[in-house]
C-alpha cells in the first residue's frame, strides 16, 4: 500500500515479556489499562512469535527482516567482552536497517532505549539520535550509565521513565519541525533477570502487587534440561555471571511481583508517549507498534529463562510467544484480533510496505512478511500460516496445530533429540510425539517445511549446522566445538570478499 504523506512511526520493544502477561491478552492479574486500550484502537495478534529467544538475536532481526543464520547474530551480545570489539563496532554495520532506509526516505530517525548490538557510545547505523544505556545487560532498572549522541552520564532514577522522557523530547521536537520520524523505544523492562528484578527498589507499581499471588504464572519443579543448561552454562561460561538465579527464581514469589510491576511501568511509559501524540493532535496519522524481542520463561515447562535456559535449547510457548499490537487510527480498523501466525520479524516488512518501499536487501532472501494483508483484514491473502525459529542448536516452525523442535546432531556428551507437539490438544507441550508411529506423516511433512524454510535463509557463513560462525558470541561454544573442531570459535565479521 502506498501512501500520500509520510505518516510517523513509533516502534515500542519490550525485554523479555511473553504475550501472557497483559491484560489484553487475558492476564487478570496485571495492570496493563494503556495497552489494553492500545488493543482496542488497532489490532492484536494472538499467535505472535520471535525468531530466536534471545535479546540480540531478535533486535537484529527486528531491524534487518533477517533470520539469525542470515545476519548472524545467535546469541546475546556480549559486552563484558567489550575491550575486544573493533573501535566503533556494530553487529549490523553491513545490513540494510531499517531506521537506514527510513532515514533515506525522509524520515528523522531515533533510538531511546535499550541498543544491546555493539558499541553504544559511537552512532549507531542509520539513527540521527540515540539515548541508550552503556550496558546492554539490565542489572538495575534504577543508578544507570547513559550515553546521548556520544555524551555520557549517570541517572539515578527508573530507567522506563528516563527513556519516555528523551521519545517524549523527540516527538516534540520532530512535531514543532512539522518532519516524519521513526522513533524506536527498546524498553529494559520488564527484563525478568537477577539483580534487577531482586533488587529492593520499589516502583511506583509495586504496591500493587504486594498482595498479588501471581497464579497466573504456573508453579512447577526444575526441569531436567533446566539442571543440564545450568550445568552447562557453569561449565563452559568461563566465570563472570552468576547463573544460580535461573535455579532459584522459579516459583519465587518476589521475583514474579516484582517482574510484573515492571512491566506496569513500561504501560506507564506507553501511555504517557500516546497521550504526547494526542496532545500535539498527531495522534491518528503515526504508525504504533508495540511488540517484545521475545518471551520468558518464569517457571513454564520447570525453567526460568530464554530458550537457551534448557539443554537442548527450546522454543516452548512461553519463551517463544511474544506480545505484538499495531494501531493506526486513520488506516487500520480498532478493535480486532487477529490468530494468523506471525513474527515480530514480520514488522520489518511491514513499517517498509506502509512507507512504500521496497526491501533494498537483494543478496538475502527475506524471510519478514507485511502483516498488511492481516491489517486490512484480508485473511485469505496470508499464503503460509507458519512461524520459524532458530535457537542455535534448535530450528523450530510452529503452526496453529503443532509445534516441531528439530535438533542437529550431536555426539558424545551432546546426544539431543526431536520434539513434536500437537498444540490443540496439548498447549502446555508436555507430550513429545517424536517416535510415535501415528505422528509419523505430520512429522515428515513439518521436517519438509522446516528444511525448505532453512535451505533458503541462511547465510552459508552464518549458519551453525553447515560449521558456520556466529557474530560475537554463542551459547553452545562447547557444542560446536565438538561438532566442528577445536578450532570453532565465534567472530566479529564476515569476510565479505
Amino acid at each position: 500500500m502506498a501512501i500520500q504523506k509520510k505518516s510517523n512511526i513509533i516502534l515500542f520493544f519490550t525485554d523479555n515479556q511473553q504475550a501472557a502477561t497483559l491484560g489484553c491478552y487475558g492476564n487478570h492479574e496485571i495492570y496493563t489499562p494503556n495497552l489494553d486500550r492500545l488493543a482496542e484502537q488497532g489490532v492484536l495478534f494472538e499467535n505472535a512469535y520471535c525468531p530466536n529467544a534471545f535479546c540480540s538475536p531478535c533486535r537484529a532481526s527486528l531491524l534487518t527482516g533477517l533470520m539469525p543464520s542470515q545476519h548472524g547474530i545467535h546469541s546475546w551480545i556480549d559486552d563484558r567482552r567489550s575491550g575486544e570489539w573493533p573501535g566503533g563496532w556494530h553487529a549490523l554495520a553491513n545490513l540494510n536497517t531499517l531506521p537506514e532506509q527510513l532515514k533515506a526516505h525522509g524520515y528523522s530517525t531515533a533510538l531511546t532505549g535499550k541498543y544491546h548490538l555493539g558499541q553504544p557510545d559511537t552512532p549507531m547505523p542509520g539513527f540521527d539520535h540515540w539515548v541508550t544505556m552503556e550496558d546492554g545487560h539490565v542489572r538495575s532498572f534504577y543508578r544507570n550509565r547513559m550515553i546521548e549522541n556520544g555524551s555520557t552520564y549517570d541517572h539515578e532514577g527508573h530507567s522506563v521513565d528516563f527513556f519516555t522522557d528523551k521519545a517524549i523530547d523527540f516527538i516534540r521536537d520532530q512535531s514543532a519541525a512539522d518532519h516524519p520520524f521513526f522513533l524506536y523505544v527498546p524498553y529494559p523492562a520488564p527484563y525478568g533477570h537477577w539483580p534487577a528484578t531482586s533488587e529492593t527498589d520499589r516502583c511506583r507499581h509495586s504496591h500493587r502487587y504486594d498482595d498479588c499471588q501471581v497464579n497466573s504464572i504456573p508453579r512447577r519443579g526444575l526441569s531436567k534440561p533446566a539442571v543440564d543448561g545450568f550445568l552447562m552454562r557453569n561449565r563452559y561460561s568461563g566465570g563472570g555471571l552468576d547463573y544460580s538465579m535461573l535455579m532459584r527464581a522459579p516459583n519465587d514469589l518476589p521475583t514474579l511481583r516484582n517482574y510484573y510491576a515492571q512491566i506496569s511501568m513500561v504501560d506507564d511509559g506507553v501511555g504517557r508517549i500516546l497521550a504526547e501524540l494526542e496532545k500535539l493532535s498527531i495522534e491518528d496519522d503515526t504508525l504504533i507498534v508495540f511488540t517484545a524481542d521475545h518471551g520468558l520463561s518464569m517457571g513454564h515447562h520447570g525453567f526460568w529463562g530464554h530458550g537457551a535456559a534448557t539443554f537442548p535449547s527450546n522454543l516452548h510457548h512461553a519463551a517463544h510467544s511474544a506480545p505484538l499490537i499495531i494501531r493506526h487510527g486513520n488506516r487500520i480498523e480498532p478493535a480486532r484480533r487477529c490468530k494468523a501466525m506471525v513474527s515480530n520479524l514480520d514488522i520489518y516488512s511491514t513499517v517498509l510496505k506502509f512507507c512504500g518501499l521496497d526491501n533494498l536487501d537483494q543478496e538475502h532472501p527475506l524471510p519478514s512478511r507485511s502483516l498488511w494483508p492481516l491489517l486490512d483484514g484480508q485473511i485469505d491473502a496470508w499464503e503460509e500460516d507458519a512461524v520459524y525459529s532458530e535457537q542455535e542448536e534448535t530450528r523450530t516452525v510452529r503452526t496453529r496445530k503443532w509445534a516441531y523442535f528439530k535438533r542437529t546432531t550431536g555426539t558424545g556428551d551432546f546426544e539431543i533429540g526431536d520434539e513434536l507437539y500437537d498444540v490443540e490438544i496439548d498447549p502446555e507441550e508436555t507430550t513429545n510425539l517424536i517416535g510415535d508411529s501415528a505422528y509419523f506423516e505430520i512429522h515428515t511433512q513439518l521436517d519438509a517445511m522446516l528444511t525448505s524454510f532453512f535451505e533458503i535463509h541462511v547465510r552459508p557463513e552464518a549458519d551453525l549446522w553447515r560449521g558456520g560462525r556466529p557474530i560475537q558470541n554463542s551459547a553452545r561454544v562447547e557444542f560446536w566445538g565438538d561438532k566442528w573442531g577445536d578450532d570453532w570459535s565465534p567472530i566479529y565479521a564476515y569476510d565479505e570478499t
